[in-house]
Order: structure tokens, then sequence, then C-alpha cells
């Protein structure tokens, strides 16, 4: 019983945009830290995508490799799977690479959602 409950919570933090566990792990619980890391995670978000779509193709692996690795020091494992995989199309074709970066989109928005949320808890 106590493993289904275990397991019960690691499903819903994988689930949901941030994991907020690993978050306060990265901040040693330090709720000014957290803060300060999602306000700084919000706006390098937005700009790196403004980025990708303005910069092509050639722009997207670097750019997607950055937002992985944020997106992961911050508990975001959506947005750094899509990140991951917005980084490998970006090889591919130009469809591929369009379709990951929407994807990628989705993932941001819904993190942006919960950070904005979470900011106004305080």
């Amino acid at each position: 019983m106590a493993q289904l409950a275990t397991d019960r919570r690691e499903q819903a933090a994988a689930d949901a945009a941030i994991d907020r566990g690993q978050l306060a792990r990265m901040t040693f619980g330090d709720r000014s830290l957290e803060r300060e890391l999602l306000e700084l995670f919000d706006r390098q978000a937005a700009m790196l995508l403004v980025r990708m779509r303005a910069g092509g193709a050639a722009a997207v692996a670097p750019l997607a490799h950055t937002l992985k690795g944020s997106a992961s020091g911050i508990g975001a494992a959506g947005v750094a799977r899509a990140a991951e995989a917005a980084e490998r199309a970006a090889g591919a074709a130009p469809s591929e690479c369009s379709a990951a970066v929407d994807r990628l989109a989705l993932a941001v928005d819904e993190a942006r959602a919960l950070i904005a949320e979470l900011l106004r808890e305080g």
C-alpha cells in the first residue's frame, strides 16, 4: 500500500509541468531562490522560443539545448523532453523541425502557466 502511494506521488510529479520537489532540491528549499529561478526561466523560455522561430533550423539545436538544461534544473521535465526532441529535429526536414518547436512551445506554455500560478501564490 505504501508503495502504491509513493508511485502515485511520483506519477503526479512527473505529470506536473514543474516538479516542485526537484525545484526545492535544487534551491535547498529557499523559497526566495525558487521564485528567482522561476522568474528567470519564464523570461528565458519565452526569449529562446522567439529566437528559435526567428533563427530557423540552424538556431534550434543550440537554443533547445540551452532550454533543456534550464528546464531540467527547475524540474520542468516535459519542457526538457520537448527541448531534447526539438534539438534532435533541428537537422531533420523543416516541417519536422517546425513541428518539434511547436510541441516545445506547448510544453513551455504549460510550464509558464504553472509558474505564473506559483508566483501569484507568493
